[in-house]
């Protein structure tokens, strides 16, 4: 549990032990500074504290937000501070520094939380503040200030606030219209039944997954199914982090888990399109496993445009301007986010083919949507990257090296090699315009050959930062290569199961990409050297996956692309899972709609 000292004088009538109670904490009375300091240090060192003004008044989710949020070391709002045991120590050299300044032994008629705040900010703390809106908070001054107050508070209905509040500020014009404006009383449902993020989450996937098996039967009733099941995943999606906000219970491996299952979810369904239609006599294989490259590719253009300009200086440019300039026409808003098929848009698309159409059909409309939408969002960025004049970070253009996942061939290239080919773009760029001719070229060796030039372009690409304009295409070029060769090569190897043990190996590196993006998004860097050497890199999987090709006959290289699909799932999963549950992981939530 954790502890809330009340400080200052005390207010006949105030609900604010209560409302500290009904929060979790076990409220102490602190009878002047010196008294608060004790208390403080006799609160266990594994829990919590709050230093509370007993004169608050303010709703009790304007406290809830302000001392209950697991994600921030210290928080404070008007007339409250409060410290996780991470930021303990900074809280308890505050206090004590502002006791022995005032004597210790004062009531803290002018607020020792307020006081306590300022001596946080002038040591240089960060503390968050939330945004509280329409809800109160204060700490008033006399009588009549403080019937004002209670009357503000009377005025803003609590819960319908933190209702709202529960929902993302931006979502797809699906989710804002057709989903949340339900789901959000789904979360409260949930809250007050003790349900935890992570429950619901985990009932998101499995709820996909029985969507996926329904697909794989390959009747049409096993379709209509998968289409509503598919939406009711969706609906639970949305639930999960909307009962994450509603009830404040963030967690890394709520982050984790959010943060991967959307992918595991439609790749799995993917699959189960892809195997029901075979059921039919239908091979879509390549297109499932085309409609994957397409997708995590575009996720890869998202991430390293953001990593390279998130915190970018002099980060302006006249398309942004005509950019923010739409966002300011309602209309427009709406369009611009739905024609960039976003999970919203594009879980229902898919729903509502696979129960009227055929999968063939699904993935058709799938492939040239989320095309359109990949050349729209990839044209933008690169004119807003041609046109702005910004300084990107070192940490920037690690990020971007980190996202390319070079492996020890690369490296080798890197440091051996002393004549540079050119800017990293146009390198990596011809490095995969030689590897694609080559797989198409029909003679068996000339993909390896291929390979081995893309693989010592990968390591030209990045002898210096990436720090160019378009520099943060290179990692989506990367993808794209060693994707897209697993692809035409199974496909070229003409033999049953080859597309589908190839949709397994791209399904597995893809998850190590989307592990080393949140590690990035998290502050934690990316996933250790030994993984990115042991896993080979981009271009060392690229290389063997073409010698494999050339030296085995179509059976037995299916064979071979089964078992490097499992070795490479089992290194990065165990791996990962190692990382996300551990007490050093990051919290990384995302606010906006992924696409």
């Amino acid at each position: 549990m954790s502890t809330a000292i009340l400080t200052g004088q005390p207010v006949p009538g105030s609900s604010i032990e209560g409302d500290l109670r009904s929060l979790g904490f076990d409220v102490q009375v602190a009878a002047d500074a010196a008294d608060a300091e004790r208390l403080v240090a006799e609160a266990p060192c594994e829990q919590r504290v709050a230093l509370v003004d007993a004169r608050f008044v303010g709703h009790v989710h304007a406290l809830r937000l302000g001392l209950t949020d697991p994600r921030f070391p210290l928080a404070a709002l008007p007339g409250a501070v409060t410290a996780q045991p991470d930021g303990r120590a900074t809280l308890t050299r505050a206090l004590a520094r502002e006791n022995s300044a005032g004597g210790g032994t004062a009531l803290a008629v002018d607020s020792l939380p307020y006081r306590i705040v300022t001596a946080l900010a002038d040591d240089g703390a960060e503390v968050h503040r939330p945004e509280l809106g329409s809800l109160v908070a204060a700490v008033p001054a006399d009588p009549q200030a403080r019937n004002e107050a209670r009357q503000a508070v009377a005025d803003v209905d609590d819960e319908a606030v933190r209702l709202k509040s529960a929902v993302k500020s931006r979502d797809g014009f699906f989710t804002t219209y057709c989903i949340s404006p339900y789901s959000r009383y789904i979360a409260r449902w949930c809250a007050r039944r003790g349900l935890t993020p992570n429950q619901v989450t985990t009932a998101s996937l499995i709820t996909a997954l029985v969507a996926a098996a329904c697909a794989a039967t390959g009747t049409r009733g096993g379709f209509v199914a998968a289409g509503v099941l598919l939406i009711a995943s969706f609906v639970l999606d949305c639930t999960d982090g909307q009962l994450a906000r509603y009830s404040l219970q963030y967690s890394t491996l709520g982050a984790w888990l959010d943060a991967t299952f959307d992918r595991a979810k439609e790749y799995a369904y993917y699959a189960g399109l892809a195997l029901g239609a075979a059921r039919g006599g239908d091979d879509v294989w390549a297109l499932a496993l085309g409609a994957m490259v397409l997708q995590t590719c575009r996720h890869v253009v998202d991430f390293s445009f953001n990593e390279a300009n998130h915190d970018a200086t002099a980060n302006t440019s006249p398309t942004a301007a005509l950019s923010d300039k739409l966002d300011s026409v309602g209309w427009t808003v709406w369009v611009r986010r739905m024609i960039v098929l976003p999970i919203g848009e594009r879980w229902a698309m898919i729903a509502v083919l696979t129960a009227a159409t055929t999968p063939r059909i699904t993935f058709y409309a799938l492939l040239v949507g989320c095309a359109f939408a990949a050349t729209y969002t990839t044209a933008g960025r690169v004119l807003r990257s041609l046109t702005r004049r910004a300084q990107r970070t070192d940490r920037a253009a690690q990020a971007l090296a980190d996202l390319a996942d070079n492996g020890p061939l690369a490296s080798f290239v890197t440091r051996a090699t002393r004549a540079r080919l050119g800017a990293p773009l146009l390198v990596a760029a011809a490095g995969t315009a030689v590897l694609a001719v080559s797989l198409f070229s029909g003679v068996t060796w000339a993909p390896v050959a291929g390979a081995l030039v893309y693989a010592v372009t990968a390591g030209q690409a990045l002898y210096r930062p990436l720090k160019g304009a378009l520099d943060w295409l290179v990692p989506p070029l990367f993808r794209a290569a060693e994707y897209g060769t697993v692809l035409v090569l199974a496909a070229q190897a003409d033999v049953k199961g080859a597309l589908p043990a190839a949709f397994g190996l791209v399904g597995a590196v893809a998850y190590h990409h989307y592990d080393t993006v949140y590690r990035i998004r998290g502050n934690a860097g990316a996933p250790p050297a030994w993984l990115v050497r042991a896993a080979g890199g981009h271009e060392g999987r690229t290389l063997l996956v073409a010698v494999l090709a050339a030296l085995l006959t179509a059976s037995q290289f299916t064979v071979a692309l089964t078992v490097l699909a499992v070795a490479v799932a089992l290194l990065v999963l165990v791996e990962s899972i190692r990382f996300w549950v551990s007490a050093g992981a990051p919290a990384v939530h995302d606010e906006g709609e992924p696409a």
